[in-house]
């Protein structure tokens, strides 16, 4: 019987030609991003303000040293996202190009332009991207979570007053301008996949008769500051972030649980003027490079990454995440929830 002989250096070529031929399978999607980008020169980012355009620098820095690139970010910061992504839909609508090439913004956003189908979806997994990270049918990256809880003016509101649970928001003594409502509606209406709609609604419907100070985050976070609001109905930690290193003093209701934790996402949209360049920073944000950058200037990380300061403050809380299936649900109850409240007619 002839035997097969076992020949070691053969084998070996063999080898390295099956794993270089692995290696090349695996770069090519992303090597194509990386010349698509690279042809296209640009980025429109579209990111919380809470980013600063130090840290969107810090960003694009990162990202051209990452793939080799010289691409020029433009840093886009939001005002409301909730405004910006009706825009966003209105655009499309219309039939013009967008904007922006990127949005990096919370998922309740990133569900409304799933719902409306205004994402370009890109298959993340095949430049590395971890599929738990991976939202809205290949539409989204996961880069971080927000951490979402009443908040206050330490110097202003006495312990005893700090608010302790959501129903200790509707005490009269906060009637009449004392409280702030952001545009951000859908952080309420992430109470209504625990509560169920219809206590959710009733309680949105009682904190408008508190007749709140409506406005933006950005306005509400000075009138905080200023004392002429003592307690803000919801506000994310990007906030509470900024005002300790600025030695503001505005801080969250720590006792008051569920805490909502909406999941920043970066999606590259439809109809956007670079979408390798989008697809490719997509991924990156979710790098340990800009990670930290993220957690440098934004206050954030992922908690779903075990290690971080987001995985470490989650642990032993009751949190809010939001599913996708549950999406179509709170984007409508964050319009229904809007009107209440009179941001919408």
């Amino acid at each position: 019987m002839k035997r097969w002989g076992f020949n070691r250096g053969s084998c070996m070529v063999a080898l390295f030609i099956l794993v270089g031929s692995i290696r090349t399978a695996n770069a090519a999607p992303i090597d194509e991003l990386i010349a698509g980008a690279k042809k296209e020169g640009v980025i429109e980012l579209y990111a919380p303000s809470t980013l600063t355009p130090q840290g969107a620098q810090r960003l694009g820095e990162a990202f051209n040293k990452q793939y080799g690139l010289n691409l020029k970010l433009h840093f886009n910061p939001s005002g409301s996202m909730t405004r910006d992504v009706g825009k966003i839909v209105a655009i499309a609508a219309s039939g013009l190009p967008q904007e922006w090439d990127v949005m990096l913004v919370h998922d309740g956003g990133h569900a409304t332009l799933w719902l409306k189908k205004l994402h370009k979806t890109f298959d993340y997994t095949k430049v590395g991207v971890d599929p738990q990270a991976i939202q809205y049918d290949s539409g989204t990256v996961i880069l971080a979570n927000q951490f979402v809880l009443p908040a206050y003016n330490k110097q202003l509101v006495p312990p005893q007053d700090v608010p302790k649970s959501w129903q200790d928001l509707l005490d009269r003594k906060w009637k009449g301008g004392k409280l702030g409502m952001s545009t951000a509606t859908h952080h309420l209406a992430r109470l209504a996949t625990l509560w169920g709609e219809s206590k959710t609604t009733e309680y949105v419907k009682l904190l408008s008769r508190q007749e709140p100070l409506l406005g933006e985050f950005g306005t509400l976070y000075t009138r905080l500051q200023l004392g002429e609001i003592l307690v803000t109905i919801t506000m994310t930690d990007s906030f509470t972030h900024q005002a300790k290193l600025k030695g503001a003093p505005l801080v969250h209701a720590e006792e008051v649980t569920p805490v909502i934790s909406p999941a920043y996402n970066a999606g590259v949209l439809k109809g956007s003027p670079h979408p390798n360049a989008g697809h490719l920073f997509s991924a990156f944000l979710s790098t340990p490079p800009a990670q930290e950058i993220l957690q440098k200037f934004g206050g954030q990380t992922s908690a779903f990454v075990p290690g971080t300061p987001a995985y470490k403050y989650a642990q032993g809380k009751k949190v809010i995440y939001m599913k996708q299936e549950q999406a179509e649900m709170v984007d409508r109850l964050t319009t229904e929830y809007g009107k209440i409240f009179g941001f919408q007619k």
